[in-house]
């Protein structure tokens, strides 16, 4: 990105070889999952995302700090942002880069997502207009439905073991486990939420 400045160049001057490069970077930060939602890229299709939207933060367009790997899909992440979603203050959102999402939601096992009890009344309005401008369904949609799959074998995984008499200390253990093999999946959050609630 050294070799493009915004007074200078726009984004379709980026060469693919330099996009590819990009998304290479971009993998190595977020794996291959959507910055968003946290979907497969493979599965859903993928295009560099521009948090800041160039038409108006034009000095953030080649900035590595406002770049994501988002999601193809129409209905929610970084296509949403930037068509359906409405008038917005990115100030307003949490930012993948800056932020810790585990500040502000609880993924459940059905797939929802709650906004985090005792947030100030700021943090309150960022945790929800992050979930509306990206429309991440939290309670009901697609999204859910996939967040819900993902983590429904980890579930049954934990219930078994218990079923079958493995004390606590072994299903810490197990969990511990599942959760280093589960790093790199699509919707880990969702799957690291659901099983440390359990610890």
């Amino acid at each position: 990105l050294h070799s493009y400045t915004c007074s200078v160049n726009r984004w379709d001057d980026v060469s693919s070889i330099h996009k590819e490069q990009i998304r290479k970077q971009l993998e190595a930060m977020q794996g291959r999952r959507c910055a968003y939602c946290e979907g497969s890229i493979d599965g859903l299709g993928q295009h560099i995302e521009h948090f800041r939207r160039k038409k108006h933060h034009p000095a953030l367009t080649f900035e590595w700090s406002n770049l994501f790997w988002s999601c193809n899909q129409t209905d929610s992440c970084g296509h949403f942002k930037d068509r359906r979603a409405g008038s917005y203050n990115v100030a307003d959102l949490i930012d993948p880069c800056a932020d810790d999402p585990d500040d502000f939601f609880i993924f459940w096992s059905d797939g929802t997502i709650s906004v985090r009890n005792g947030l100030s009344k700021q943090e309150e309005h960022r945790a929800k207009e992050t979930l509306r401008v990206f429309s991440l369904h939290p309670n009901f949609g697609r999204l859910r439905n996939m967040r819900k799959s993902a983590v429904a074998q980890y579930v049954n995984y934990v219930a078994d073991a218990s079923e079958y008499g493995f004390s606590d200390e072994d299903i810490r253990e197990l969990i511990a486990g599942e959760l280093q093999v589960a790093r790199d999946l699509p919707f880990y959050t969702t799957i690291r939420h659901v099983l440390t609630e359990r610890q």
